[in-house]
């Protein structure tokens, strides 16, 4: 866990503001909590916007099938045999040492409910 300090560190960041739809709401903000282990704050600005591959450009399929992954509250194991794979390829894909296919990411997709693409 991270120490606190007794100066704050705010240089360098930015403000990144997310549009989703109500209902998502409490989900995207307990998601962005636990990524950045503080609350989310509301303030909307008609300022400049940025894409996802801007905000976080290391982001790759391997991140998508964890995020999918997590948010449906499966553990690779569980994942891994709803669509008939070892743990272990489910656990190369996420860290990016194994490639997802098309067919394979139509597999994760029907197992985690979200479009293929988001894998490819």
């Amino acid at each position: 866990m991270l120490e606190r300090m007794k100066k704050p560190t705010t240089g360098g960041c930015v403000d990144v503001v997310v549009r989703v739809p109500r209902s998502r709401e409490r989900e995207v903000r307990a998601t962005l909590a636990k990524m950045f282990g503080a609350s989310v704050v509301d303030e909307f600005r008609d300022e400049a916007t940025y894409s996802l591959e801007e905000v976080f450009p290391a982001m790759g399929a391997g991140d998508a099938l964890r995020g999918a992954r997590v948010k449906e509250n499966m553990t690779q194991a569980v994942l891994a045999a709803a669509i008939g794979v070892r743990r272990e390829h489910i656990s190369q894909m996420e860290h990016g040492r194994r490639v997802i296919g098309k067919e394979m990411a139509r597999r994760l997709s029907k197992a985690l409910g979200v479009d293929y693409r988001v894998f490819l």
